[in-house]
């Protein structure tokens, strides 16, 4: 019972701060939306975190992003990026590990369509909540260094290469594959009068893991009905 009694204090709590912090409830506040089905990322991860290492990772980052610039920026949906991947696998790992011999190193390259769990990130205004998302991931080496990523649809990383990201751009983007609701909470607007996006996040997992344990912990904390 004690945990039940802790759980609602807990709720409570997290309930209180919208209004004690900019005054208002943000529409997605009591679920996280599912981006895992209108986002899919590029991911490359380096074999260490050593200064050489790091450098060979952004440069295999831009031989992917240059080679398949044309076949990806015009993509019209998730579903059209996953197919030139899917087509054009062998090619990209081929491409990173083109990079990597020239530059004098045998580390293995694998490259490979899937979903990944990630940690909540920024990248430039926007912030994506931590969860599985799909994503191309390309692994260097033992893969064991700091990682690099970008979204590759809506094709976000082909405009900052191209053109740089501007804030205007990347609205204009994101709008044409998330709802409202899903569209302001990943949109860091520091004047929005919201809880801070880390904050927000942080209540949003909460919220989960009391949703997916409350029912199990009441259903065995409850006493029975006396007969």
């Amino acid at each position: 019972m004690k945990k039940v009694i802790a759980a609602i204090i807990l709720a409570a709590l997290f309930l209180t701060i919208p209004f004690m912090i900019g005054g208002k409830k943000p529409a997605a506040f009591t679920e996280l939306p599912d981006l895992s089905e209108k986002l899919l990322r590029l991911h490359v991860i380096a074999n260490s975190d050593s200064e050489e290492d790091q450098e060979l990772k952004r440069r295999v980052r831009d031989a992917i992003i240059q080679k398949m610039n044309g076949k990806f920026k015009t993509a019209d949906s998730i579903e059209e990026t996953k197919t030139i991947i899917r087509k054009n696998l062998d090619e990209i790992q081929a491409a990173a590990a083109k990079i990597v011999k020239k530059h004098g190193k045998n580390y293995p390259v694998v490259a490979e369509l899937g979903t990944y769990p990630f940690p909540t990130r920024r990248y430039g205004i926007i912030t994506l909540p931590a969860g599985e998302y799909q994503a191309l991931r390309v692994v260097i080496g033992s893969g064991k260094g700091q990682n690099w990523w970008c979204v590759l649809f809506p094709p976000l990383c082909f405009i900052d290469i191209t053109h740089g990201l501007t804030d205007e751009r990347v609205k204009q983007e994101l709008k044409k594959v998330l709802k409202e609701e899903e569209f302001r909470l990943v949109v860091d607007n520091a004047n929005s009068g919201e809880i801070p996006i880390k904050i927000r996040f942080k209540i949003l997992d909460v919220f989960k893991t009391i949703k997916m344990a409350g029912t199990k912990n009441l259903s065995n904390q409850i006493p029975p009905s006396p007969k």
